[in-house]
């Protein structure tokens, strides 16, 4: 009696997968700023991927992303964000992949909570970021793990204070 499992990794040259993804993020906030640390927040939204060739694959996607910090006396900064990451996913095993782009993103509202009080904050609309990872599949489930560099200040006015996000998801690959 023989029994066979097979763990299927990146897609067929020439074809396409959309990948539905929840997970979280270690956010904090970068620059001229002080008394910060990571916030923990969610993040979910979907990757559609082009597989290029055998080991490259191009992907985009559409990420609504609670990011912002925490500070010392119960106060926080809280940034609403829609991310749209364009990755160059590189498989250098089969089903690993390291992934590098570039992150344009939005940030829909942003906001300073000190105790039970909440204020808006004037914030940039457009946010760039480099993002860089690595990922793995295995039997069409992806667990991905990726950071997010800031280029631009997400603040208005003096002083510069960028995003810094660790990213962990979890999704599930349906080709197309």
């Amino acid at each position: 009696m023989s029994v066979c499992l097979t763990a299927s990794a990146q897609q067929p040259e020439g074809t396409w997968s959309l990948t539905p993804k929840v997970g979280f993020n270690f956010a904090n906030l970068a620059g001229d700023i002080n008394d910060n640390s990571m916030k923990f927040a969610l993040t979910i939204g979907a990757d559609a991927m082009y597989q290029v060739s055998p080991t490259i694959g191009i992907s985009g996607g559409l990420f609504y992303s609670r990011q912002g910090c925490e500070y010392s006396g119960d106060r926080s900064s809280g940034l609403n964000m829609l991310n749209i990451p364009i990755l160059a996913n590189f498989y250098v095993y089969k089903g690993l992949a390291l992934k590098t782009g570039l992150q344009p993103g939005f940030i829909l509202s942003a906001n300073y909570k000190q105790g039970d009080t909440t204020n808006k904050v004037d914030a940039q609309t457009l946010d760039i970021g480099i993002p860089f990872g690595i990922s793995y599949e295995f039997s069409d489930f992806v667990v991905d793990a990726r950071y997010n560099l800031g280029l631009s200040k997400t603040n208005k006015g003096n002083g510069s204070v960028r995003n810094s996000v660790f990213q962990i998801t979890v999704g599930y690959k349906i080709p197309f």
